[in-house]
């Protein structure tokens, strides 16, 4: 939009305000022309005398751009004239911001000068339909037609250019090696596997393989006794699982039964295959390599028989990621589409479960070659793979990970391979400084412990423990080190806050009873618990305010017991502040007590029942028994007395929680009742004792009801 021109064309100007002073903004149009491009300019004036000449705010809509002038401060909008088609709480000249009043009020204050005035509206608009007479939403429906079509526009251009880069991308792919692939797989992924498929009977058996697809029949695996059956060929039994070698071409297979052998049987697996691309750029391709054994059967006699076997290998290119120097690497993805039934290939992943993943998978080792004449040359993968002695990795996230710290060249030739694998898989913590020129800086460790890192192969808890040393500012040997590695601790700042590292380390094997170093697992799990037992024994004493002077305290005589010691007496500080806590909240608990047991108290020759006396025996009971009584919902209840929280014990033992009851106070209805755990201790006796218990309650207000009606009646 030609703004410059547009502030140059004089205003239309306001020819007349409007009487009704309940209009604030009056709109006056016009067609005009703009770099040979007819316009609609609709210009705002306050209703105000003195404001006729400069409009508070000038909209110009073109074919294919619009904008908004405002006169006082000479800025430009490109906001729309109001929020959506069903408002006109919100135009424009109001500086984008919704006005407090309603959209009936903002119509009635906003108003077009004359009839002429919508009608070059709806001439500039041709083609759009207007409900309710409302002018703003031909404009607004024009400027949305505009915006529109700009985003369908910047699509279109997106998509262009992403497809051109697309088939530019495979114009420059070289050829897959189709056949070479297969090979590979069949040889690393399969191990050159096949099927021998047979059906014994008696002596002989029907073997059909799957590499040479002959079906040979009454094989001999048994010796007979007769002098023929002396200079028959002989093979092996077969044996559902085992392994054997083909009576016609010698290869050796998998013994599979016929009868228990499906159709088709398969086994797929992945390859990466790296190549050079463009001049400096390189190409990783995902390959999914699948290996298909079939069996084809016919009818025989009294059974099927085995009429022909094969196997089949087939690949498909499913990813290839694309390294240019300067660039982020790209992956473009081959997808199939359901329609025509056409394989097609597009720059971006599918989603949800649909999303094709990218694992680890052996390498082909022509990659290596290929990358050498890369920018990748010296990413050291191959280096790598032998040094880590790995079968798979994901090359693709590898070459990721190189390009954005090119240091894994150096951390691979050094051996440090467990770092590498951490890199590998984006996992934080490993890197301390990206920008660092130096090991020990880059990982963050002291510098007179790099030649241990490299001796352990880069082994990630030794790392965590260094690096865990430098943040800490101390000062370990390497035999701390690496028994601090064997731990694995977390959080031990406050150990060594009260005592040096060797003597953490010494009372940890005393209390764990195992030494260090021993390379059993069993015995390393058992300091790391220990470990973690001790530094959570200080953290509780010192958060209880212990005196963590006192060695009485730090290097108790029984781990566990003092540990034991300091959890109870948590809990029991824990348990006291709830009960003050339902205590303060819910007072009518302890105030009605009396009141209730006058009425629900009752004891025979073995139990007892009453009510709590309150919030706080309540909370004792439900922990007592291990269920949920003891939650608010309860205390609120039984507070405002929506329902009644009873306790039925033996009578030989008042204070020791047995059942917990809950009674409905006005129907007298035992909502539930439950024991230890929420379970029902002898059931059926209970029930029986509670319905009789319930009956008297009944018979009870009965007969008060009874006397209060007789003396009514009396004084009457």
């Amino acid at each position: 939009m030609k703004k410059k021109t547009i502030e140059k064309i004089p205003f239309l100007g306001l020819p007349k305000v409007k009487r009704n002073k309940s209009v604030e903004y009056v709109v006056v149009t016009a067609i005009k022309e703009v770099g040979r491009e007819e316009c609609l300019f609709l210009e705002a004036y306050r209703n105000r005398k003195d404001a006729k000449k400069i409009p508070a705010a000038r909209i110009v809509i073109g074919g294919k751009d619009f904008g908004t002038y405002f006169p006082e401060s000479g800025e430009w909008s490109r906001g729309k004239i109001t929020w959506d088609a069903w408002s006109a709480n919100s135009f424009i000249w109001y500086g984008n911001a919704r006005s407090n009043g309603s959209a009936k009020h903002a119509e009635e204050t906003n108003v077009l000068y004359s009839p002429e005035d919508m009608e070059r509206i709806k001439g500039f608009t041709e083609g759009m339909e207007v409900y309710g007479g409302k002018w703003w939403r031909l404009v607004l429906w024009k400027q949305e037609d505009i915006r529109r079509n700009e985003y369908d526009e910047r699509d279109r251009r997106k998509r262009e250019r992403r497809q051109q880069a697309l088939e530019d991308r495979k114009a420059h792919t070289e050829k897959l090696p189709e056949k070479r692939i297969l090979e590979y797989a069949d040889k690393v992924l399969f191990h050159e596997g096949h099927y021998l498929y047979y059906k014994k009977h008696r002596a002989r058996a029907d073997v059909a393989c799957t590499g040479c697809g002959n079906v040979s029949a009454d094989v001999r695996w048994k010796p007979g006794d007769s002098f023929e059956s002396r200079f028959e060929k002989l093979i092996e039994e077969p044996r559902s699982g085992g392994y054997g070698t083909c009576p016609a071409c010698g290869a050796r297979g998998k013994y599979i039964p016929k009868g228990r052998a499906k159709n088709v049987s398969r086994i797929a697996g992945h390859l990466f295959l790296g190549q050079k691309y463009k001049d400096e750029g390189a190409v990783v391709r995902y390959i999914n390599v699948e290996k298909e054994w079939r069996i084809e059967l016919t009818c025989g006699e009294k059974d099927t028989k085995m009429c022909g076997v094969y196997e089949k290998l087939t690949g498909l290119e499913i990813a290839r990621t694309y390294f240019e120097p300067g660039k982020e690497p790209q992956t473009d993805y081959q997808k199939y589409n359901p329609y025509d039934g056409e394989n097609f290939w597009d720059d971006c992943n599918l989603g949800g479960l649909s999303n094709i993943g990218i694992h680890e998978a052996p390498i082909m080792p022509e990659t290596y070659g290929n990358l050498k004449d890369t920018f990748l040359r010296y990413s050291a993968i191959e280096t790598y793979m032998e040094a880590s002695q790995r079968y798979c990795v994901n090359l693709k996230d590898y070459l990721k990970e190189y390009i954005r710290t090119p240091q894994i060249e150096i951390l691979v030739k050094l051996g440090l391979t467990d770092i590498v694998r951490k890199l590998i898989k984006s996992e934080c913590g490993i890197v301390y400084d990206l920008k660092a020129g130096r090991l020990d800086a880059f990982l963050g460790i002291r510098k007179e412990h790099v030649r241990q890192l490299v001796s352990h192969r880069g082994n990630i808890d030794i790392l965590n423990v260094m690096q865990m040393e430098k943040r800490m500012g101390q000062r370990w040997t390497e035999g701390q080190i690496e028994q601090m590695a064997e731990l694995r601790p977390g959080y031990i700042k406050h150990a060594l806050d009260y005592m040096g590292i060797r003597r953490f380390l010494n009372h940890v094997a005393k209390y764990a009873g195992c030494g260090y170093g021993t390379m059993c697992e069993r015995a390393s799990e058992r300091l790391r618990q220990t470990a973690r037992t001790y530094i959570d024994y200080l953290d509780m004493r010192q958060s209880r305010g212990y005196d963590m002077t006192n060695s009485v305290y730090l290097f108790p005589r029984s781990l566990r017991a003092a540990h034991a010691g300091m959890v109870e007496e948590i809990n029991n500080a824990k348990q006291d502040e709830r009960m003050r806590e339902v205590r303060e909240k819910y007072p009518l608990i302890k105030q009605n007590y009396r009141k209730l047991r006058n009425r629900f108290y009752f004891e025979d020759d073995e139990f007892l029942i009453r009510p709590a006396r309150d919030a706080g025996e309540i909370v004792t009971e439900g922990r007592t028994l291990h269920h949920c009584v003891g939650g608010d919902s309860y205390l609120l209840k039984h507070n405002s007395g929506e329902s009644i929280i009873l306790f039925l014990r033996f009578k030989e033992e008042p204070e020791v929680p047995y059942i917990t009851v809950e009674i409905m106070p006005d129907t007298l209805h035992i909502r539930q009742w439950y024991g230890a755990h929420d379970k029902k201790p002898d059931k059926d006796r209970m029930r029986r004792w509670l319905d009789a218990y319930v009956k008297r309650l009944k018979s009870g207000r009965a007969a008060i009801e009874q006397e209060t009606v007789r003396q009514a009646l009396t004084t009457a």
